[in-house]
């Protein structure tokens, strides 16, 4: 037996005495209800004023309402988690307005350059140019070894002369035999013999003719010579090497006409007008300028940097803008006018294009399609679907959900 808890208002255990072990109920009382409660080793009785047992339910309700009521306020103390906000980068859209002037940066070139080698092979013993140098038409360049090309040439000198000897034996052999075969000396058969042996004759000395040409004509590709005016921008050999037939002695720039080179972007040489007219100015001082218009342009882009050659033939130079100046080209586009946005905002939904655009005033994200009228290298054309004005995310556009929280990574430009 153990002692009794004190008495409850509702008069469970009001009884006197010590608390009945498990299994034992006091005497003259009636249990209405006995429960075990899974955390007591004792069985728990509730009795009336009447000294009837009431029911332990009661008691384990008003627990679990105590306990619920304590749960409640814990949850109502808590405050919500804020919601996740995600830096990100933006711009805000602009509207370029036609005729937008398209600057670039290039070199000026001469308009026709000329590599300057030999036809044969040798070991240069001279060059009489060097980078810089103006040549004439007819100039000496520059001159191989001829030791081997002289020899050559006598030998086939040699064949020459013992093949026109050969031919004037011959034709005296056939004179000789015409007068016997009037006399009937010979027969036809020996006079035919000896003109067939003076075409042979005739023939061998045409061949050794031809052989001595040849050999006049390597004695002569031993010296390189001018056959332009102009100034050298470039050499390839210098004096003592062995140079193989083609390779490069020295490069002139033909006087007269001369290039800007501009490296352009696929966008605005698709931009561009047709024959448009370009203003080109030396970087340094923008005073000294020429006009120019496109004389050619490249079918194939760069494999590096993906730009295409274009090369401007300009009107009346002055002297000062040289072979090798550096040169800044203007170039005013016609095209209408259009929405660029980079390239790294463009995302997909479903099978459209789309960008995500942030509200200004709730500082969160939507998702919006757009039409792309062209594609950059690192921006593209909107159709539409965006309007001056609009911010829209061009870095962290993987991570973000519509109604996203966003904060805005310096000003959106």
């Amino acid at each position: 037996m153990v002692p009794a808890p004190a008495a409850a208002a509702t008069g469970a255990f009001r009884t006197s005495g010590m608390l009945p072990m498990r299994g034992e109920l006091p005497s003259g009382v009636t249990p209405r209800t006995i429960r075990d409660p899974p955390n007591l080793d004792f069985p728990v009785f509730a009795y009336s004023q009447a000294g009837t047992l009431m029911h332990s339910s009661r008691i384990l309700g008003l627990l679990a309402l105590a306990s619920l009521t304590a749960l409640g306020a814990c949850r109502r103390a808590e405050e919500p988690p804020p919601p996740e906000v995600r830096p990100v980068r933006a711009i805000t859209v602009e509207q370029h307005a036609a005729g937008d002037t398209v600057s670039l940066t290039g070199t000026v070139q001469a308009e026709t350059e000329v590599n300057l080698s030999f036809r044969i092979d040798g070991r240069l013993i001279e060059r009489n140019v060097d980078v810089g140098a103006t040549v004439k038409p007819g100039q000496l360049i520059a001159r191989l070894d001829p030791s081997n090309e002289q020899s050559a040439l006598q030998g086939v000198q040699a064949q020459l002369a013992a093949a026109r000897a050969q031919l004037v034996e011959q034709r005296n052999n056939l004179n000789r035999q015409k007068e016997l075969l009037a006399q009937r000396f010979i027969s036809q058969a020996a006079f035919d013999l000896a003109a067939a042996n003076l075409q042979s004759a005739e023939s061998a000395a045409i061949a050794a003719q031809s052989q001595v040409n040849l050999a006049q004509n390597r004695l002569g590709y031993t010296r390189l010579v001018a056959d332009v005016g102009g100034s050298v921008t470039q050499v390839g050999a210098e004096p003592g090497e062995v140079v193989p037939a083609g390779r490069m002695v020295v490069q002139i720039a033909r006087a007269g006409g001369r290039d800007a080179v501009f490296d352009v972007p696929a966008q605005i040489k698709d931009d561009a007008p047709a024959n448009a007219e370009i203003a080109v100015s030396l970087t340094m001082d923008p005073k000294v300028s020429a006009k120019g218009r496109v004389r050619e342009v490249s079918p194939r882009a760069d494999p590096v940097t993906g730009t295409f050659r274009v090369r401007v033939g300009l009107i009346d130079p002055p002297a000062a803008l040289r072979l090798g100046s550096t040169v800044t080209g203007r170039l005013r586009m016609e095209a209408a006018a259009a929405i660029r946005v980079p390239a790294s905002a463009l995302m997909r939904q479903g099978a459209q294009s789309a960008v995500w655009i942030v509200d200004p005033k709730t500082e969160t994200v939507a998702l919006r399609p757009i039409d792309v009228a062209s594609f950059g290298t690192d921006r593209i054309v909107v159709a539409s679907g965006l309007n001056p004005g609009d911010v829209v995310v061009t870095a962290g556009v993987q991570a973000l959900h519509p109604g996203q929280k966003v904060r805005l990574l310096g000003a959106a430009k």
